[in-house]
């Protein structure tokens, strides 16, 4: 069990240091200060396009790596700046819901195309078939608290 312990230790520090380097390379990158947007504001922008429809904050925040007050200020600033809007739920009155207005909407796509073409680059060290390995394995790892979770409720 000690070689599994440090293997599962080895590997996720060297996944946590590819996220942080890669990080600070997107970071680094001019599309930001040129579309006047952050990478977190980015990350709630894109991940309601991926929605496809209005989501609550809730739904956001499973998404994102903020907590529920720092995505509201969030979603408060996209607001004020015109590129998300708060919309009633029909299906519950009491529920607001969030979405990309026009302008947020071709805002993220804007950006969004320059940044996959910068994930391309980031990703070139790796062959098609080891980039579907990686997309297999994380994807795996994604799936595995959820699994854990049902093991646990079975014991």
């Amino acid at each position: 069990m000690p070689s599994n312990l440090r293997q599962a230790n080895e590997a996720w520090e060297a996944l946590l240091t590819t996220h942080s380097a890669t990080m600070r390379r997107f970071a680094a990158e001019p599309v930001w200060r040129e579309h006047g947007v952050s990478m977190r504001e980015y990350d709630v922008l894109y991940t309601l396009a991926k929605c496809g429809a209005p989501a609550r904050v809730g739904e956001l925040q499973q998404h994102v790596v903020l907590s529920q007050p720092a995505l509201s200020r969030l979603v408060d600033r996209l607001e004020a700046r015109g590129l998300v809007a708060r919309v009633s739920d029909q299906a519950d009155g009491r529920a607001v819901l969030v979405e990309l207005t026009p302008t947020g909407t071709e805002l993220q796509r804007a950006v969004g195309r320059s940044h996959a073409r910068s994930v391309e680059r980031e990703m070139r060290a790796l062959t098609i078939d080891e980039l579907r390995e990686l997309q297999r394995l994380v994807t795996k790892l994604n799936q595995a608290p959820e699994q854990s979770s049902q093991n646990a409720h079975k014991e």
